[in-house]
């Protein structure tokens, strides 16, 4: 009679982290870049009370008899599919079409975000919304020629240089000049991972990798698999608030029915007690 307690509280568990993850995602139905994230039961250890037997001479074959000791969190997988266009007009928001991760230094972390809201600090670097700076290949100063093989840094757009500026599908910026020339300035840098689920989650609409990620693959815009980039338009949260809203209803009903499984189970074992009286 205990185990219908522990199975009812391991269900209690697992649907307030439901919940938890359900409520989060509807709190990001709006953040830019934002991947909502899906919850994963699955059963616990059961109890074998008889094995599974063949048969025998005298003997029936028999199939196992096995009580179940409730349900536990398999994982919380996050859903990587591409969200909604909104066309801002602004030159320095970017999306990516496709898969693939804007690079970005974090005071020294690097990390991968899917926020293209950008902009430019005091000294014309290519930033996010927090001032991490977004990494990529300058130019050669002379040739124009873009070395996407070396180490990726930061962008920089000098303003008292350049009139105006463009970002090519594959990430390369060319710069126009006050004399209406055009000059090649850099590429954004776009990574790749074998395995996006593995990202770790750090706030701020980034992520970092992990051992179970895979190291980035890092290109062009169109290169290993990655998306290229659109200009003015942003990529919103691709939660689906009505999905969202029914797995809430989902998700209380079953914290509801565990907690009845609770009230039961101590109904039973009261009625036990009194027939000592």
């Amino acid at each position: 009679m205990l185990r219908s307690l522990f199975a009812g509280i391991s269900g209690l568990r697992t649907h307030q982290r439901m919940t938890d993850v359900t409520g989060n995602n509807i709190a990001n139905v709006n953040t830019t870049g934002f991947k909502g994230s899906q919850v994963i039961f699955q059963d616990a250890l059961s109890q074998t009370i008889r094995g599974a037997a063949t048969e025998g001479a005298t003997t029936a074959a028999t199939n196992p008899a096995q009580v179940g000791l409730g349900v536990e969190l398999a994982g919380v997988n996050t859903n990587f599919g591409q969200g909604a266009t909104q066309v801002t007009g602004r030159d320095t928001d970017m999306l990516i079409q496709g898969d693939g991760f804007f690079v970005v230094d974090a005071v020294g972390q690097r990390s991968y975000t899917r926020n293209g809201a950008l902009s430019f600090d005091s000294h014309g670097s290519l930033t996010t919304t927090e001032g991490y700076l977004i990494q990529g290949w300058s130019a050669d100063p002379v040739t124009g020629a873009i070395d996407t093989t070396g180490a990726t840094g930061r962008l920089t757009i000098p303003s008292s240089t350049y009139a105006d500026f463009s970002v090519a599908p594959d990430g390369t910026i060319t710069g126009v000049l006050p004399d209406g020339t055009t000059k090649k300035i850099g590429a954004i840098a776009v990574a790749n991972f074998a395995n996006p689920d593995g990202l770790e989650k750090v706030g701020g609409s980034l992520y970092r990798a992990s051992v179970n990620s895979g190291t980035e693959q890092i290109g062009l815009g169109g290169q290993n698999g990655t998306g290229t980039f659109v200009t003015g338009a942003l990529e919103m949260s691709n939660v689906d608030l009505a999905q969202e809203l029914t797995n809430l209803i989902i998700a209380q009903r079953g914290f509801q029915a565990n907690s009845k499984v609770i009230s039961t189970s101590d109904e039973l074992l009261q009625d036990l007690m009194n027939l000592k009286r």
